[in-house]
This record gives structure tokens, C-alpha cells and sequence, in this order.
């Protein structure tokens, strides 16, 4: 691995022989280590754990992807047709171990960085990591992603709860719940697909928190991908999509108020805005329709044993699993770069680099309706030609390659 022992080259710029770390040995990490070495850039992916896509090995296991195969594959390397359209977590896991052998690149696993800042001769970045490790590279590329860090809510009475409280990042299958009345807290995609998954696996009773109604889509609709209509349409203004959407919904969804799912008020690209995807139906609709998955009010803590819910009532449920998202855990690793927004969340990504911090950047730190993947492999490419073009100028701010 290089490191600051690493001696220059003379006939180049300093900073030029100095790899490039990417931190993080997910799709997006392997991606952008790639596009970077195909065009000739040393690139060293950091993973602190032992393998490549440790967050997809994590996984519950019944997870499919749902963007298409056709437009999920990474740079340089097609996902086989005998994954099927929709690819496990299994087949993702067993494409990103291929990727990695394909290409070569160069991983270094069991070693997690904790902190980046500008090296003390502002050529480069210095990486601190476990081990007392201390790595110069000329540029940086974080690829940590969005699940990062478990979020679990701070509820009142939580520790008293006799039963047992996990958050979806822990959960794997249905199996230690048959028989079991479970609520599961949050209607993202994982809270939907959770409980889904419970009802199908034997649970007694399950029944689904929700405090904000979801957009709900198909995942398919005669053939025609949910995928394909996002990547359409991502670069309209939101109010003509949030439009068009109404419609669509009213034609392919069924009305769920009676249910406890009421349409949303507000339009679908904009909460897609705000950060909220749509729920890709993969059986919630059928289930909440026949009773299978209740819903009820959102969570507001815990007491005597009980759940206590938005609306005054109280539950007993045998288990509770808590589909409440993930935090990017990027304040200790960037945050003192002045880089991060108000949710901690990098203010730019893909090719471009912060002003403050030339070098520095970011992929897969959005949920972008058109396919997690398919951005992943976009933001490789930029991110690639914008660390080649610097280091073959770097007195020169190339601003059409970070546009």
C-alpha cells in the first residue's frame, strides 16, 4: 500500500504519484476505482471490513434490486442474464467479488479511516486510520454511502421494553418471528418489504408504523420498469413530474386510505427532493388490502411495556423492528472540511470537488429515482476524468468536467 514513504517522481507534479484512496469498498467505491485505473490512475480502495460490499452482505436476505439488471451494471463489466431482472443480494454480492477479480483493483481491507484533512503542504490529503496508519494521496474519493451509520430513534422508554427492539440493519429473515406479533416502524422500502416478508414467513400479526403516508409504485407495470419512467423524467421540473405522477398513481395504485395509507398531499419528485423515495410495491399493496400487514400510527416512545402510539394508543408487540433509515457518519471523518450540509450530507458529489477542498470527493450519497447503480456508475466516470484532468493540470480548475 502507498503511503507517505511513497518518493516522487521528479519528472511529474508532486501530487501525481500519490494514489488516489477510495474509502469505501462498496459498488460506488469499485466503480470509481476502475474508471480511475482505466485511465491510468493509481487508485487504492480502504474498506474496513473484510470483504468488498460489505453493506449489501448485511442485508435482509429476501433483498432484491429494484432498478432492472440491464441497468444496474457497473463500469466496464455486464451483470449475467441468469441473475434474473430483479438481482438478489446474493448476485450482487457475488457481481461486486467478480468486479473486483475482473479488474484488478487494488484493495486493502480491515482498515477503517477516521479522518481526512489537507496534507501540511496543501498538495494532497492525509488519511488516518486504524493501526495508526497515516496515508498521503493525492486525492480523495469518499464512498462510505448512505447506510452507513444505523439511526435509531432516541424513544423515551426504550430501555424498559421487555421485548425485543432492533433496527432493520440487523434483521436478516422471518424465521425467529413465526408466531410472533411484530410491528415494524417506518414505510421506506425496508419497513415495507420487512413486513411483507414477516407475513410471509409465519408472523402472527404484523403491523406497520407509519407517521407520513408514502408514494407507493409499482415495480413494473406491464413489462415497463418503474426505472425507466425515473430516468425519464429526473431532469423535469418537479412540478410538471409531481403532476404527471397524480395521474399515474391514481390509475395503478389502489386507493389504501381505508386502510390507514391515504395519498400523499404532497407530490411525489417533490418528496423525492426532500429526500423520500416511493415505496416499490412488492406485495405491501395485496397485503395491507387484505389485513395481512395493519398499519397504525407512528411511534412516540415507550411505557409500562408498551408501544405508545401517535395516536394515544398502546401496543404490546412480541418484537418491534425499526426500519428508521441510517445516518452517513461523515462529521468525524469531513465534517471540520466545511463540507457537509445541514443533514450531513456532502454539498456536492459525483465529479465535482467542494471549492474549499480541490480533490476531495463524493458518490453515492443520493436516492436518486432513476437507480442507485446507474448514478454509482455515472458519478465513476465524472469522478475519474476530473482527478485525471487535474493531475494533468493541476494549476488549471477544470470547471466543464466538474459541471
Amino acid at each position: 500500500m502507498a503511503d507517505s514513504t511513497t518518493p516522487p517522481n521528479p519528472s511529474t507534479p508532486q501530487h501525481a504519484d500519490r494514489p488516489v484512496y477510495v474509502v469505501g469498498g462498496g459498488p460506488g467505491g469499485l466503480a470509481v476505482a476502475h474508471a480511475l485505473r482505466d485511465r491510468g490512475v493509481r487508485a487504492v480502495v480502504l474498506e474496513r471490513s473484510d470483504a468488498v460490499g460489505a453493506s449489501w452482505r448485511r442485508h435482509y436476505d429476501r433483498l432484491h434490486l429494484h432498478t432492472t439488471r440491464g441497468l444496474s451494471a457497473l463500469p466496464g463489466l455486464k451483470m449475467p442474464r441468469k441473475f434474473g431482472r430483479w438481482v438478489s443480494r446474493d448476485d450482487v454480492v457475488r457481481y461486486l467479488e467478480k468486479y473486483t477479480e475482473v479488474h484488478g483493483l487494488e484493495i486493502v481491507s480491515g482498515v477503517e479511516v477516521s479522518r481526512v484533512e489537507r496534507t501540511a503542504d496543501g498538495t494532497g490529503w492525509l488519511l488516518r486510520a486504524s493501526g495508526g496508519r497515516e496515508l498521503t494521496g493525492g486525492a480523495v474519493v469518499v464512498a462510505t454511502g448512505t447506510n452507513h451509520t444505523p439511526a435509531l430513534p432516541d424513544w423515551p422508554g426504550a430501555d424498559g421494553y421487555p421485548g425485543k427492539l432492533l433496527h432493520a440493519s440487523e434483521y436478516r429473515n422471518p424465521a425467529p418471528y413465526a408466531g410472533q406479533d411484530v410491528l415494524v416502524v417506518g414505510v421506506g422500502n425496508t419497513g415495507a418489504e420487512i413486513a411483507v416478508d414477516l407475513v410471509e414467513g409465519g408472523a402472527s400479526r404484523v403491523r406497520l408504523a407509519v407517521r407520513t403516508a408514502p408514494h407507493i409504485v409499482r415495480r413494473s407495470t406491464a413489462g415497463w420498469a418503474a426505472q425507466y419512467t425515473g430516468i425519464l423524467v429526473r431532469r423535469l421540473p418537479v412540478r410538471l413530474v409531481d403532476a404527471l405522477a397524480g395521474p399515474m398513481a391514481r390509475l395503478s395504485v389502489p386507493d389504501l386510505a381505508e386502510h390507514g395509507l391515504p395519498r400523499p398531499d404532497t407530490g411525489l419528485y417533490s418528496r423525492v427532493r426532500q429526500g423520500a423515495l416511493p415505496v416499490q410495491d412488492v406485495g405491501l399493496i395485496d397485503a395491507v388490502r387484505k389485513g395481512r400487514v395493519q398499519v397504525v400510527a407512528a411511534v412516540e416512545g415507550f411505557e409500562d411495556g408498551k408501544v405508545v402510539l401517535a395516536d394515544g394508543n398502546r401496543i404490546e408487540p412480541d418484537a418491534v423492528v425499526a426500519a428508521t433509515g441510517y445516518r452517513t457518519g461523515l462529521e468525524d471523518l469531513v465534517g471540520h472540511l466545511d463540507v457537509l450540509d445541514g443533514r450531513g450530507r456532502p454539498v456536492v458529489r459525483g465529479g465535482r470537488a467542494p471549492k474549499n477542498a480541490p480533490g476531495l470527493y463524493f458518490t453515492g450519497f443520493t436516492n436518486p429515482i432513476s437507480g442507485m447503480f446507474r448514478e454509482l456508475a455515472i458519478d465513476a466516470e465524472r469522478i475519474a476524468r476530473a482527478v485525471a484532468a487535474h493531475r494533468d493540470h493541476p494549476d488549471q480548475r477544470v470547471s466543464a468536467l466538474q459541471g
